[in-house]
């Protein structure tokens, strides 16, 4: 594959699609990832996380972390999942009071809801979600960056 850009684009009618594709990428990740979830107040990216975190099998309740700004869960293959919603964030530097750092590692799960609001803090994503709204459904944007961000994206979107 080549160092370019893989993107994808694709049209989720409701949260039942938003959690269902979801639960395909929790299926095909088996290794650390980091990926960047963008886009308005309510435009999917908490569903689709709740839905990933759930489907890579933690059982309990998904919170969003919008006050505690990262909530870790135990997921499948002896991995962490940190949910990350940043949009309270005042200063990339308030990450590095809460110890963020290390959760970016090599069995680690990271899904960053919010991600403009740490410029300059967060290492290099995976993918990039892009949730918009479109009529009554979403469209959602999906960019690999890395290859092995490309290698799930041709298992999720094998078209």
């Amino acid at each position: 594959m080549s160092a370019a850009r893989l993107t994808k684009k694709c049209f989720l009618a409701g949260q039942a699609e938003q959690i269902a594709l979801a639960e395909t990428v929790a299926q095909q990740l088996g290794s650390s990832f980091i990926m960047l979830l963008k886009g308005d107040l309510g435009a999917g990216k908490t569903t689709f996380a709740r839905g990933f975190i759930h489907a890579s099998g933690f059982d309990g309740v998904v919170k969003s972390p919008t006050y505690t700004l990262v909530e870790p869960y135990p997921i499948s293959g002896n991995r962490m999942c940190y949910h990350f919603d940043l949009y309270r964030l005042a200063d990339p530097e308030e990450l590095e009071f809460t110890g963020a750092r290390d959760y970016f590692n090599d069995s680690s799960v990271c899904l960053v809801e919010w991600p403009e609001k740490a410029t300059g803090f967060l290492p290099p994503a995976d993918w990039i979600c892009e949730f918009r709204y479109q009529n009554a459904g979403r469209e959602l944007l999906v960019t690999a960056l890395t290859e092995k961000g490309k290698k799930l994206m041709l298992q999720v979107f094998p078209d």
